[in-house]
């Protein structure tokens, strides 16, 4: 029974770094369901009131930074709301449409036609914004898988 539990625990936090790049796949919170099996397969005593509180101060850190990110990385490189959602959608149906690179071309394409449609913005000024959501994606990736290297990291240390 102990391995099914590793087996599974280690599962939810590769999960967890694949929802990294697939952003239908919520992440953190796999990370924190391996925390949960843990404490189902073994002991939740072996995780202190301590340990429980910086991870969820982490998971809900981790739902600011993606919105956060989004938001500034188009913003920043002068695109608006249309911009904005567009490339969430573009983030969403990208990878499935056009597997592996879609997950950088959905966004991008996402916040053109968003911001050609709906703002009448001119091509040059389109691109910059699909460009600006690449770069807070990036930027977004970066910064959770930290975050999430940090959560199993403590994880690791407290067992």
């Amino acid at each position: 029974m102990e391995i099914i539990g590793w087996i599974l625990i280690l599962l939810f936090f590769v999960i967890g770094f694949v929802g990294l790049i697939y952003p239908i796949i919520p992440a953190v919170l796999f990370i924190f369901g391996g925390f949960v099996v843990y404490g189902l397969f073994f002991d939740f005593a072996d995780l202190p009131w301590w340990f429980w509180a910086i991870q969820i101060l982490f998971v809900v850190l981790l739902f600011g930074a993606d919105a956060v990110a989004n938001l500034v990385g188009v913003k920043k490189f002068g695109g608006s709301k249309a911009g904005l959602w567009g490339s969430t959608i573009g983030l969403i149906v990208g990878p499935f449409v056009i597997p592996i690179v879609g997950i950088l071309v959905g966004p991008f394409l996402g916040a053109i036609i968003a911001e050609l449609l709906f703002n009448r913005s001119t091509l040059k000024q389109s691109v910059k914004s699909g460009v600006g959501s690449v770069v807070g994606f990036v930027t977004s990736v970066f910064t959770k898988g930290i975050i999430q290297i940090i959560m199993v990291a403590l994880f690791f240390l407290v067992i």
